[in-house]
């Protein structure tokens, strides 16, 4: 898998295309997929492609599917493992960064300089 440095020096699989040349390749991808926090675009060997954000995967069964809700859509489209040709995490990865060790780093240098550091949470944007 190629993993890119994002903000913090931690990598992240934003704009990583991984490698689906075998059956346990393509399944670690689509676990990582799944873990993902942002869109990924999966093309079909039949052509389609789709942006959206995978929220189901199904790896046990015999034969495995990921269900993916499309960016420009509320539907919900079940592809099949098998007929995934190729798999690029495309959407930016809304968790990087944003680890504990992250926080706790940038709430101790607050705390140095003397600006207002709490434990309360930030808003949501």
């Amino acid at each position: 898998m190629t993993e890119n440095v994002h903000d913090e020096d931690k990598p992240t699989l934003e704009g990583a295309v991984p490698s689906l040349s075998s059956a346990a390749e393509r399944n670690a991808a689509l676990d990582e997929a799944f873990d993902y926090r942002g869109d990924v675009t999966i093309h079909t060997r039949e052509g389609k492609v789709i942006e959206g954000y995978i929220f189901d995967r199904r790896s046990s069964i015999p034969d495995p599917i990921v269900r993916v809700i499309p960016k420009d859509t509320d539907q919900r489209v079940t592809i099949r493992y098998a007929d995934i040709a190729r798999l690029v995490f495309s959407g930016r990865d809304t968790a990087a960064g944003k680890s504990w060790e992250t926080w706790l780093k940038k709430f101790h240098e607050k705390r140095a300089k003397g600006e207002k550091a709490s434990i309360e949470s930030e808003p949501l944007d």
